[in-house]
């Protein structure tokens, strides 16, 4: 499940692996941007803002979202895929390596001057250097009636949280996820939300138990009708969203999040 720790792990394998390199060959397989070519530009960064990707190519930027399936690999030139030519979505070559990406949700392309307006509307970064604990507090104050669990994933509130990190939080809080915001102490549940995803993000497994064991290092997420972890209650199903279109599955116990 692509969360901001996945993309922000993402965004560092192709910052040391393509930047400063000039870039000698991009094909963009999308209609939008087929005639896109960056070849001769250098490649000034790459870095992550929530769950989105940001390449820097001289005066553009390559804006990915990996969405459900998305995936950034690297291959030296000429090595062989790991996956399928059909499913990439965009190649960027330069001399020293081949960057692809896999199944990209939305990818799109646009001036360098640009980014900060069309990512403006996402909230503080939970991984970035900008990260602001407060704003984050006050954007999720802002709608008291919201369900806690869907103010959570909402990325104009903070970025970088997806359904795991918004289930397991709950957890660890002992709140129901329909819990309205506004009857939620915000300031250590952002406070916990930054330490839980700053812990995980050099991590090749998510874990929010303290155990690293296959199977062992999650309390709720995807564990309907299983035992809690903590007083053996049988951890509970429902879906939860804005509107009927955005529904996420929530997990949570009956007894520890009362």
């Amino acid at each position: 499940m692509p969360e901001g720790d996945t993309v922000y792990q993402s965004a560092r394998r192709l910052d040391a692996a393509l930047a400063g390199q000039v870039v000698t060959t991009s094909d963009f397989r999308v209609p939008t941007y087929a005639t896109v070519d960056l070849s001769g530009e250098v490649i000034r960064s790459v870095a992550s803002r929530g769950k989105h990707l940001l390449m820097r190519i001289g005066d553009e930027v390559v804006h990915s979202h990996l969405k459900m399936e998305g995936e950034w690999r690297v291959h030296r030139p000429g090595e062989r895929w790991h996956r399928p030519g059909w499913q990439a979505r965009v190649v960027i070559e330069t001399p020293a390596a081949v960057a692809v990406g896999f199944d990209l949700g939305l990818l799109e392309v646009f001036p360098a001057v640009e980014e900060a307006d069309r990512l403006g509307y996402l909230g503080p970064d939970l991984l970035g250097p900008d990260w602001d604990a407060d704003e984050a507090v006050r954007r999720l104050a802002a709608a008291p009636g919201a369900p806690i669990a869907v103010a959570l994933g909402e990325q104009r509130n903070l970025a970088g949280l997806g359904n795991v990190y918004v289930n397991e939080l709950c957890f660890l809080r002992g709140i129901r996820p329909t819990r309205p915001a506004g009857e939620v102490e915000l300031p250590p549940l952002v406070d916990l939300a930054s330490r839980v995803i700053r812990t995980n993000r050099d991590r090749i497994s998510r874990v929010t138990t303290g155990n690293d064991r296959r199977g062992e290092r999650l309390w709720v997420y995807s564990r309907g009708g299983q035992p809690c972890r903590r007083c053996g209650t049988r951890i509970e199903h429902g879906r939860l969203g804005r509107n009927e279109l955005e529904l996420r599955d929530t997990w949570w116990c009956p007894n520890c999040q009362r």
